[in-house]
């Protein structure tokens, strides 16, 4: 049975694949860490998240790719999986390669490993288990300390624990499973079958905090501060001499990165390109340009945007419509970067969760969309790469950028997708469209805004379909566009939830586009979560 459900990559940057001689920063050397053993659970990202909440550095590392432990890590954290350990194609991962002074949590598949591992047993069963629970507490617990005596807790699995391990007491359990949680007498070794990352689990950011601190000795030192600090030493260690060539969108990590590195070597050593595609939002090159006037970066605005539409006339396709723009992109790049003295650097804004997604239990770059694909350049340019995000989480990247002092209102942007507003104008591309898309987007975004809402949803934007619909407006009938709205809720866009956005804003900010954008009589709002969805629609 499967315990927890992965999900597919989505992102892959695949300047990665094009540059050479790809330094990475040594984020391990600033302090100590929790390792993430990821054997494909969908809440591997959530785990870590979770442990960075509390000011510890964690590191994801697939099951295959666990090569032991150095001295700086601290504690080992077991993931959950959509495999059973019963399987013969399930993750094998020894324990036995572990040293019992380094404590342990094992979390739903990674509980169900001791189990299956160190005498005890797991068995399919009926009495199966997804969603909320209540966990009663056995007493003895090391781990599960001031515990509840009935805590809500998140389950996701199908097998179960029959039998604890050798040298294991059992501490918690559930009406419907009769080991919910155990913990080893002679090693601090500890098996939960719920997730305590989730928010569900009442009590789990406590019992991960006491797992952390008390059991691991670990501290709280994993600060934007710090890892600005330890980063502009760094950047200034890999590219002692030489230009920096940095593609700045106006989103958040590519702002932040270019701060970054801004803050390292100064203004005459980096040139920011800010290629204009035609297919950004409304006067966004204006905006992005007055947004930093001020910062110190040396700014070239790229007016691209007839050759990037004329090589889209006639595309519906999505996945071409992003390979046209990925490789003029790059060949627009190329060409202005190529008008730079020495440049050896090329700045992106790749963060954590590119990363993994490339590399993880799922991640192949032969799957991977390539709608983040926005920073690659061929490899006879012989640039190096600089990416001071690679170790962050996106709400890492906003603090950060808070640290180097970007405005709240550039740090708090929504994400952006790199083909701009191609993947979301569904089927073919035209100026027209274009307009009638950057129009409503503008003023959906600036009714958020206007409403106190923006900051309330993780990502928002609007959808030009390939529908027409029959419409009223005065005396006339008209037949015209229709245009979906979309708004979730999310801590890093793995998982989102559909915004519940007030009707009395919808039936306003519907109106007002309706009203102020010719061509568009029908809005509708898009309620789908993901998963099943996606949170864009191409």
């Amino acid at each position: 049975m499967k315990q927890d459900r992965g999900l597919s990559p989505q992102s892959f940057n695949f300047a990665n694949a094009f540059c050479t001689a790809i330094p990475k920063l040594n984020i391990k050397s600033m302090q100590q860490r929790i390792l993430v053993i990821d054997f494909g659970s969908q809440y591997t990202q959530l785990i870590a998240r979770r442990v960075r909440e509390l000011e510890v550095f964690s590191e994801i590392v697939p099951w295959h790719r666990f090569t032991g432990i150095s001295d700086d890590v601290k504690g080992l954290i077991l993931s959950g999986s959509p495999a059973s350990v019963r399987s013969d194609d399930a993750p094998k991962f020894d324990l036995g390669q572990l040293p019992a002074s380094l404590p342990v949590l094992g979390i739903c598949y990674g509980a169900q490993l001791m189990a299956h591992q160190l005498g005890g047993s797991v068995e399919a069963s009926e009495s199966r288990e997804y969603g909320r629970a209540r966990l009663v507490a056995a007493g003895g617990s090391k781990l599960l300390t001031q515990i509840d005596h009935e805590s809500q807790v998140w389950m996701s699995h199908g097998d179960s624990i029959l039998n604890a391990p050798t040298n294991a007491i059992i501490t918690a359990k559930t009406a419907d499973i009769p080991i919910a949680a155990f913990d080893f007498n002679d090693r601090n070794w500890f098996g939960l079958q719920f997730h305590p990352e989730v928010s569900h689990t009442h009590q789990g950011k406590k019992w991960l905090a006491h797992f952390l601190f008390d059991i691991c000795g670990l501290e709280a030192n994993w600060k934007p501060m710090h890892f600005v600090q330890n980063s502009i030493k760094e950047i200034r260690e890999q590219a002692p001499v030489g230009n920096i060539v940095c593609g700045l969108s106006g989103g958040v990590d590519s702002s932040v990165a270019a701060l970054l590195v801004h803050r390292a070597v100064g203004t005459d050593r980096l040139q920011c390109l800010l290629i204009d595609n035609g297919l950004m939002r409304w006067n966004e090159i204006e905006d992005v340009l007055k947004a930093y006037a001020d910062s110190g970066l040396n700014i070239r605005a790229v007016n691209a945007r007839e050759r990037f539409l004329t090589a889209l006339d006639g595309v519906s396709d999505p996945e071409t419509k992003r390979k046209i723009i990925g490789r003029i992109f790059i060949e627009v790049f190329e060409a202005e970067a190529r008008k730079l003295e020495d440049v050896r650097w090329l700045v992106q804004g790749t963060i954590y969760p590119d990363i993994i997604e490339s590399s993880g239990v799922h991640g192949t770059a032969s799957v991977i969309k390539s709608h983040h694909n926005v920073g690659g350049l061929p490899e006879r340019m012989h640039l190096q790469l600089i990416e001071p995000l690679r170790q962050l989480f996106k709400d890492e990247v906003r603090k950060v950028g808070r640290e180097l002092g970007l405005a709240a209102h550039l740090s708090g942007r929504h994400p952006f997708p790199g083909p701009g507003l191609a993947i979301r104008i569904l089927g073919e591309i035209t100026p027209e469209r274009v307009r009638l898309l950057q129009q409503a987007d503008a003023i959906f975004i600036e009714g958020l805004r206007e409403w106190n809402l923006y900051d309330k949803v993780w990502q928002a934007f609007a959808v030009l379909l390939p529908v027409y619909s029959v419409g009223v407006m005065g005396d006339e009938r008209t037949y015209e566009q229709v245009l979906a709205l979309r708004a979730v809720e999310s801590i890093d866009g793995m998982t989102a939830d559909w915004a519940h956005l007030p009707y009395d804003f919808l039936s306003w900010v519907s109106n007002r586009i309706i009203n102020r954008v010719q061509g568009i009589n029908r809005v509708v709002y898009d309620i789908s979560s993901k998963p099943p969805a996606t949170i864009e629609w191409e």
